[in-house]
């Protein structure tokens, strides 16, 4: 089927019968067909996504032949009009489809899915109601709702990949109602990806979408915030040179606009983004930002419990475990009060402060306190468990706990870096104990004693050595470490250095005396 376009008539002709061209009028085949004209390829599009595709039918249409009629002419104008009735029906029973396929937006549907069976039929209904083209106020805020009710659902029913779709289905809807609810929605619909596990991957997909759509709309407030948590998501991915490009440039965007609360998000973001990173000083800065920011405004009770959080983080890797503890004490209050899953963490280092000061006595009587009976569980027993070892002075239960509470100590990175100096300290103290009635012992009995294997005391003692914990050195062919004495350090050398010093003080001295007399 060719085409052409004319001043006042679109031409039709069929190249498969020896026929002449048909030419419709301009205006009657246009309103019949709603025909689209693009110039660019020389055809006639008919789109047949439209609502109004069949509307309104003309009154009449005029066909006009170009040259004389032909016999085959005939054949041509039939061929044309049962295309053009297929395309009717198809269009007319689609449109009945979709009438009969939504709900009406009123409270009455919202009260079906709530009575529905089961949540699949549940989810149907709600679909159905925002399939509904109403876009009077009402109808608008029914669908606030069904859309809160649908994410509630996928995410019980863990359809990550549905929440997705929802959100895309969703674009045209977010141009019919405000933009701070526009936000609410998203932002709402990403933290249900969230809370199903293993959706890490699909979450970051999510994020980048949005970020795209937002930046195309011309949404800053949501983008800023979408992409706030795309970086952290990114941070948990351990992708960190993407993570930290994204906030730099993010950072400088927000301070711009002086949108303090969202300001403190990104600074205490970037403050764990460095501590990651082990740039402690940039970690320090951040976080100082972070509260710099945060007294200037109202700070939600969470957003404070995580800022506390770091800072006995921060505290607690510069050895300052009182001051460390008093932080996590302080985010424990926070998140106690909210409910919050972190408080069992604030809980956990809290513990841990009180070990590494060797208070581990303390440690049983906070987790049997009103607050500690709460949240009793593997990561209380873990640390119960480090404290008894530690009191005891014993390598063998502390190596115990480490591999029975496994998942809570070696795998939380802060735990697990504060006990591995807790450790090795604890080594060094029973090894100088042992070692210290000998000037000469064999390795192996040292392990016995202190029921670690050979290889590893051995290497430990030569780190010590190396260290200058003691004065020895190990004979390897015996298999024996060999203790020297003390060397004792003669009193006259710090003598004759300090007398030396007073010296040069009173030359000092009587040189600008005589400078004095001298002017």
């Amino acid at each position: 089927m060719a085409t052409s376009k004319s001043t006042e008539y679109w031409e039709w002709s069929c190249p498969n019968t020896n026929c002449g061209t048909l030419r419709f009028k301009t205006d009657s085949l246009c309103s019949y067909l709603n025909l689209n004209w693009v110039t660019s390829t020389s055809k006639l599009k008919i789109p047949s996504d439209q609502s109004g595709f069949f509307s309104t039918l003309p009154d009449r249409a005029f066909f006009v032949a170009h040259r004389r009629l032909r016999p085959s002419l005939h054949f041509a104008y039939l061929q044309f009009v049962a295309s053009f009735l297929s395309l009717f029906v198809r269009e007319f029973v689609q449109a009945i489809v979709m009438s009969l396929s939504y709900l009406p937006a009123t409270t009455e549907s919202l009260a079906q899915a709530l009575e529905a069976k089961d949540p699949s039929e549940a989810i149907s209904i709600l679909y159905r109601v925002l399939d509904n083209p109403s876009s009077s106020p009402e109808a608008l805020r029914i669908k606030e709702q069904a859309i809160t009710n649908l994410s509630d659902l996928l995410r019980q029913e863990n359809r990550a990949e549905d929440l997705r779709s929802l959100l895309t289905q969703l674009r045209p809807f977010f141009s019919l109602i405000p933009k701070a609810k526009t936000a609410k929605i998203v932002r709402g619909i990403i933290d249900s990806v969230a809370k199903i596990p293993g959706t890490s991957d699909l979450q970051i997909a999510l994020c980048k979408e949005m970020v795209q759509w937002t930046r195309a709309e011309k949404r800053t407030f949501l983008r800023q915030r979408v992409e706030a948590r795309l970086a952290a998501l990114l941070m948990e991915s351990k992708e960190y040179s993407e993570a930290l490009t994204l906030l730099t440039g993010l950072v400088k965007e927000v301070r711009r606009l002086d949108d303090k609360l969202l300001l403190v998000d990104i600074d205490l973001l970037e403050s764990k983004l460095h501590f990651s990173l082990r740039n402690l000083p940039k970690a320090k800065a951040a976080l100082t930002a972070a509260r710099t920011a945060a007294n200037a405004i109202y700070v939600p009770p969470a957003q404070q419990g995580a800022i506390d959080l770091q800072s006995g983080i921060l505290h607690a890797e510069e050895k300052d475990y009182k001051t460390a503890y008093s932080y996590f004490f302080e985010a424990f209050e926070s998140f106690n009060a909210l409910e919050d899953p972190k408080a069992v963490y604030s809980l956990k280092y809290m513990l841990l402060c009180k070990i590494m000061v060797s208070q581990a006595d303390d440690v049983a009587g906070i987790i049997s306190s009103k607050a500690g009976l709460q949240y009793v569980g593997p990561d209380l027993d873990a640390m119960k468990a480090v404290a008894d070892a530690y009191s005891k002075r014993s390598l063998r239960l502390f190596e115990t706990a480490l591999r029975d509470y496994k998942a809570q100590l070696e795998e939380d990175p802060i735990v697990h870096r504060h006990l591995s100096s807790l450790y090795d300290t604890l080594l060094e103290q029973n090894l100088c104990r042992l070692i210290e009635p000998f000037s000469r012992v064999e390795i192996a009995h040292i392990a016995e004693l202190i029921e670690l294997p050979t290889d590893h005391v051995e290497r430990k003692l030569s780190q010590m050595i190396l260290d200058k914990k003691f004065a020895g050195t190990l004979d390897q062919g015996a298999g024996c470490l060999v203790i020297f004495d003390d060397p004792k350090t003669d009193a006259i050398y710090p003598a004759t250095l300090e007398t030396i010093s007073n010296i040069g003080k009173v030359v000092d001295s009587l040189y600008v005396r005589s400078a004095k007399i001298m002017a």
